[in-house]
């Protein structure tokens, strides 16, 4: 059995995962620092269903604490290491740059300098869709250039996977970058589009519409993300040996390090996303129409080639399947 750590424990993405991976037999360790960023019982009713699973054991800690970040790799002895905590939000990070320092860059480091310390055989961590910034052919591919980000939080994501290539690079680190689109399901966050319409609608209150309604997004269902993140997190991140400075793939390395997409390849129009929520609600939105919000894109698309080579998976569930399992979780979970 594999001890694997596991940082945002108490997170959407963290949760599902560290479900799955105790279900498959592993020991997990789980970190969170259960900030105030969205409703902490949420966080914490999360945390209460990993705790009565076997084999998971759970430090209150944040990232950005070195000494307790250091205390935590010497005493612990991790095998691998899947990093999915962050401060997240694209419009947040105008607000509040300075949480997205602190945890997207100051943790990061500390997440590295554990992993080079203490022998961790491989670290898998989240990036996002975000990355792609002001890049508009779509699919977006790994092998495109990403050096335009829009938001603070997109430019966190992309340093990451900078900082991460250099200890591939100088230690050997291997290191995997997971750049995730517009993830939704049960126990989702209440900051994002699902929750936050469904909350509305449900409650009689009109609903925020960025771009006029002229948005596409590649909605990717949990359970997807999951399997992607445990498949990835399984094979370790291996040298290209076809990589060439003269003409360099951005989505490789000499070093053994990558990035791969985890979407569904199957962008959807943001009103048809909408439409599907009034149709499991038996309710229709009131619509309040609004210019594109600074740091947004109109549109999303993964491409999922190099995915699917390597770990042979590609997300695929529909949205009418997802958001479906979603109401009901949220009409059981907030007894409506």
């Amino acid at each position: 059995m594999k001890k694997i750590l596991v940082t945002g424990t108490a997170g959407f993405i963290g949760y599902h995962t560290c479900k799955q991976l105790l279900e498959s037999g592993y020991e997990v360790v789980g970190i969170d620092n259960l900030n105030d960023y969205y409703d902490v019982t949420l966080k914490e009713a999360r945390l209460t269903r990993l705790q009565g699973m076997r084999n998971f054991s759970f430090m209150r800690l944040d990232l950005a604490d070195r000494d307790g970040m250091d205390e935590l790799f010497l005493s612990q002895k991790f095998d691998t290491v899947i990093h999915l905590a962050a401060q997240a939000g694209v419009r947040y990070s105008i607000q509040n740059p300075h949480a997205y320092i602190d945890s997207n860059l100051v943790g990061f480091i500390n997440i590295l300098e554990g992993c080079r310390h203490h022998q961790v055989q491989h670290l898998t961590y989240a990036s996002s869709s975000s990355v792609y910034g002001a890049n508009t052919t779509l699919p977006f591919s790994i092998h495109d250039n990403v050096d335009h980000p829009l938001s603070l939080y997109a430019a966190t994501k992309k340093a990451n996977e900078l900082m991460a290539h250099t200890y591939s690079n100088l230690y050997g680190l291997p290191t995997t970058g997971l750049r995730f689109f517009t993830v939704y399901g049960p126990w989702g966050r209440p900051d994002m589009a699902l929750f936050l319409f469904t909350d509305a609608i449900i409650k009689g209150r009109p609903i925020d519409v960025y771009n006029h309604g002229q948005m596409q997004r590649d909605f990717t269902y949990i359970d997807d993300i999951v399997e992607g993140v445990v498949r990835v997190a399984a094979r370790p991140a291996q040298a290209n040996p076809h990589w060439s400075g003269a003409t360099p793939d951005p989505g490789s390395s000499f070093a053994p390090w990558r990035v791969y997409n985890i979407g569904n390849h199957s962008p959807v129009e943001l009103l048809h996303f909408i439409r599907t929520i009034e149709e499991k609600l038996g309710r229709q939105a009131q619509i309040n129409f609004l210019p594109l919000q600074p740091g947004d894109v109109p549109a999303t698309c993964a491409d999922v080639a190099d995915l699917m080579q390597d770990v042979d998976f590609k997300p695929a569930t529909p949205i009418e399947v997802g958001i479906s399992r979603f109401i009901d979780w949220y009409r059981d979970y907030y007894h409506c």
